[in-house]
């Protein structure tokens, strides 16, 4: 046992470090949820981890992508994910890929590797997709709702996302995915109303104001989600 795992292994048991270690998780979206998850999948000892995104490192990240820091801005997520990884166990195998995950892009990526898929995008296509993908797979997928606008992090819970309500993500997410016959999906949601962004808001390329977000709501639901993954694994 690598002893920068010792203590997991303590309440995990050793069975258990060796299942995450030799364990395949896809991570979609590496923002605000997604960079949480990965740093906690990695730091509880997940072996071979592949992380999908299109985008690079922005300044207006910085306030909540622990992956983002004033000097790698401009930096694509996925280097900067790897490189986070590597810092954290040098061991782990981790690959990058600069996907924006769409229906369109799908045929690129053979999610039949994968043990678990975590789904942290924000585009309501990509997330059925990957969904609907990983069911008829057989391949387990947490998909993580809203958390922009929002900022009570103990509104947080893990359901089937026909147990949600409140949340304008979940609902349209519970419609599309009752037409494609999805009886059950593991989501990570919070029931807080979202805030109304003020003037300060940015400006998406759609000409509509970007959610506001802190910390607290996308960092936390990232820790729950790789929870989630690694009480499943290990089970």
């Amino acid at each position: 046992m690598e002893n920068n795992f010792v203590r997991t292994a303590a309440i995990l048991g050793e069975e258990a470090m060796q299942k995450l270690n030799r364990a395949h998780v896809a991570v979609f979206g590496v923002g605000g949820v997604g960079s949480y998850t990965l740093e906690a999948l990695v730091r509880s000892g997940v072996g071979n981890i592949d992380v999908y995104d299109n985008d690079c490192v922005a300044e207006s990240n910085i306030n909540r992508q622990i992956i983002a820091t004033s000097e790698n801005v401009g930096q694509k997520k996925t280097e900067a994910a790897m490189l986070r990884a590597k810092q954290i166990n040098p061991q782990v195998n981790i690959a990058g890929y600069d996907v924006f995950y769409l229906p369109e892009t799908a045929d690129q990526i053979d999610l039949s590797k994968y043990d678990y898929i975590v789904d942290a995008v924000d585009t309501v296509a990509a997330k059925l997709e990957l969904i609907a993908r990983g069911k008829a797979l057989g391949i387990p997928v947490i998909s993580i709702m809203g958390t922009g606008n929002k900022l009570d992090p103990t509104r947080l819970k893990v359901d089937d996302i026909y147990a949600t309500k409140g949340c304008p993500l979940a609902r349209v997410m519970r419609s599309e995915l009752r037409k494609r016959g999805i009886a059950a999906q593991k989501v990570v949601w919070s029931d807080e109303q979202p805030i109304k962004p003020n003037d300060l808001a940015e400006v998406n390329n759609l000409g509509r104001p970007s959610p506001g977000s802190a910390v607290f709501v996308p960092a936390t639901a990232g820790l729950i989600a790789a929870s989630e993954v690694v009480k499943d694994i290990v089970k």
